[in-house]
């Protein structure tokens, strides 16, 4: 007898101990897959009173079970306590269901909890003696889109970290030596440089030409002058073209 059975109350005992010195190793199973009384009866009470007394366990209880060396026992205490805190504290518990296939029996218990509900989902031996135990607990709708939201906010909020990491690490080639962000770059500044730069400055005019044109344009204001009987001051030679004649 495992140590959970040990938590269970005398009259459990009482019923495991009869019901294993009854079939002494073997279950009777009607036709049809039908479970007969007595074996359905020895499931139910095994499986309510494993529910009742494995709930209220304490969490120094259950790492105590989880130690205990019976593969049942820590099975149970595993899969117990990671869906307690899911559950809250126990309400009440339903009938029980029982199948049986492959000379195993399978009984579920349903139990109504203060946050969830759940299955506690027992697998028994041909022998009458659980085997492993699995809590299936039964979120409800609100919960059930709560988690959904929760999942595509993660999702989302993931995706985004990640694209600003990649935009991060595409910056940061602008920094290596040698790459075509980095030269691209450097063309960009020589242009800009080019086009910053003065222009060369136009080749001075010869003076000595400058002040041949000036005599000569006071020359020739001196004689239109003459010719109007004018003075220099009532006009301004402003420039001197040649014109090119045709010899007759």
């Amino acid at each position: 007898m495992n140590q959970m059975f040990k938590k269970a109350s005398s009259v459990l005992t009482a019923v495991v101990c009869a019901a294993s010195i009854t079939f002494s190793g073997a279950s009777l199973v009607l036709a049809d897959g039908e479970i007969d009384d007595q074996t359905k009866t020895t499931i139910e009470t095994t499986a309510e009173g494993l529910t009742e007394t494995i709930i209220p366990l304490t969490d120094e209880q259950i790492e105590a079970y989880m130690e205990s060396g019976d593969d049942f026992t820590e099975n149970a205490m595993t899969a117990w306590n990671g869906a307690k805190e899911e559950l809250g504290d126990m309400k009440e518990t339903g009938s029980v269901e029982i199948e049986y296939s492959n000379d195993e029996y399978t009984a579920t218990v349903p139990v109504t909890f203060e946050k969830e509900d759940a299955e506690f989902i027992y697998v028994f031996d041909k022998n009458l003696t659980p085997t492993s135990l699995s809590v299936d607990v039964k979120y409800s709708f609100a919960t059930t889109m709560k988690n959904a939201a929760l999942n595509t906010v993660m999702g989302l909020g993931t995706v985004f970290v990640i694209l600003i990491m990649l935009i991060f690490l595409i910056s940061l080639f602008q920094f290596i030596p040698g790459s075509g962000a980095q030269e691209a770059k450097a063309k960009k500044k020589a242009a800009e440089e080019a086009a910053a730069a003065p222009t060369p400055a136009t080749v001075a005019a010869d003076p000595v030409q400058e002040a041949d044109n000036s005599e000569l344009i006071a020359v020739i204001a001196a004689a239109i002058a003459a010719s109007e009987g004018t003075s220099t001051d009532g006009f301004v030679v402003r420039s001197i073209r040649k014109i090119n004649r045709k010899k007759r």
